[in-house]
C-alpha cells in the first residue's frame, strides 16, 4: 500500500523557517490508529496530518510523534496549502471536520486564514510545580483548555527565558504557552510541550486561540500581528472574532514523497 507524503513549512514564506508538518492525504478509509501513531513517530515532526476525502467531505485528524490531539493549527494550514496547490482542491474555501467542530480555511489576500473556535481561559494559581518550569516568573497566570498561559512582561524575557523541560513535561497540561508584548508586532510568545512529545514547537497555530482572545482584550485592538519566538521562528495573523479566532500565515512545500505501508 502506497501513501502519499507531504511536508511543508507553515506559517512562513520562507523554507526552512516556520513550522514544518507532514501531511498524508488518504481516501475512503482511514488507517488504522496503530499505523498513523507510527507514521507521526517515524516522521518524528511536531505534527503530522492525516484528511481523509469521503463523499464529498474532508475530515482530519493530527498525531504528535507520541499521542492524537484535538486541535493542531499549523498541520491545517499545511493540509490546505496541500490541497490548494498540489490536490487540486477547486474551492477557495475549505471545510475540515474534526475534533475540534468544522475547521474553515480560505483564500485571503496572499495568505491562507484558518477559522477555529475561541479558547476559553481563566486566571489560575501559581504552584511550585510550575513556578519550577522557567528562571523567570511570569506576571500573570491562566488555564485554557489544554495549556497553561504565563505572561511576562517583555519580548527579551521570551528570548532569554530558561526552561526546564523535565518540570515541564509533570505538568497536567498539553504544554505552556509564555508570552508578551512584542517589539515590531503585537505580542510574542513560545510553547512547550514535552509532555506531547515536543519539546518546544516552533509556530503553535492552536495556541493563538488561546493568545488572541487575551491580547486582543488587554490591546482593545481585533486585529493583531503576532510572531512565535523559536530558533526557526513564525509569523501569523490574528483576528477576534468573539467566539472564533481567525489565524492567518504563509506555508512553502519542502518534500514530497510517498510512504511504502507492508
Amino acid at each position: 500500500m502506497k501513501v502519499k507524503i507531504y511536508q511543508v513549512d507553515a506559517f512562513t514564506d520562507t523554507l526552512f523557517s516556520g513550522n514544518p508538518a507532514a501531511v498524508c492525504p488518504l481516501q475512503e478509509r482511514w488507517l488504522e490508529d496503530a499505523t498513523m501513531q507510527k507514521i507521526a513517530f517515524e516522521n518524528n515532526l511536531s505534527e503530522t496530518a492525516f484528511y481523509l476525502r469521503n463523499n464529498n467531505q474532508l475530515h482530519i485528524r493530527w498525531f504528535t510523534p507520541s499521542m492524537e490531539v484535538d486541535l493542531c493549527g499549523h498541520a491545517t494550514l499545511a493540509s490546505a496549502h496541500v490541497l490548494f496547490n498540489h490536490e487540486q482542491y477547486g474551492n477557495s474555501v475549505i471545510q475540515f471536520n474534526s475534533r475540534s467542530g468544522i475547521l474553515t480555511v480560505k483564500k485571503d489576500n496572499g495568505f491562507l486564514a484558518m477559522d477555529f473556535p475561541a479558547d476559553t481561559i481563566g486566571t489560575a494559581g501559581m504552584t511550585e510545580n510550575i513556578r519550577s518550569c522557567f528562571d523567570i516568573q511570569p506576571q500573570e497566570l491562566y488555564r485554557g483548555k489544554t495549556d497553561y498561559m504565563l505572561v511576562y512582561g517583555n519580548e527579551e524575557q521570551i528570548k532569554n527565558i530558561r526552561c526546564n523541560l523535565a518540570n515541564i513535561a509533570q505538568i497536567k497540561a498539553r504544554g505552556i504557552i509564555i508570552t508578551a508584548p512584542g517589539n515590531e508586532c503585537d505580542f510574542v510568545s513560545r510553547f512547550f510541550a514535552p509532555q506531547a512529545g515536543v519539546d518546544e514547537d516552533p509556530v503553535t497555530g492552536s495556541a493563538h486561540t488561546t493568545l488572541t482572545p487575551y491580547w486582543s482584550k488587554r490591546l482593545n485592538k481585533v486585529e493583531l500581528r503576532a510572531i512565535q519566538l523559536s530558533g526557526r521562528r513564525g509569523f501569523l495573523r490574528c483576528r477576534n472574532k468573539g467566539g472564533r479566532v481567525e489565524i492567518s500565515g504563509n506555508a512553502v512545500t519542502y518534500m514530497t514523497g510517498e510512504i511504502s505501508i507492508l
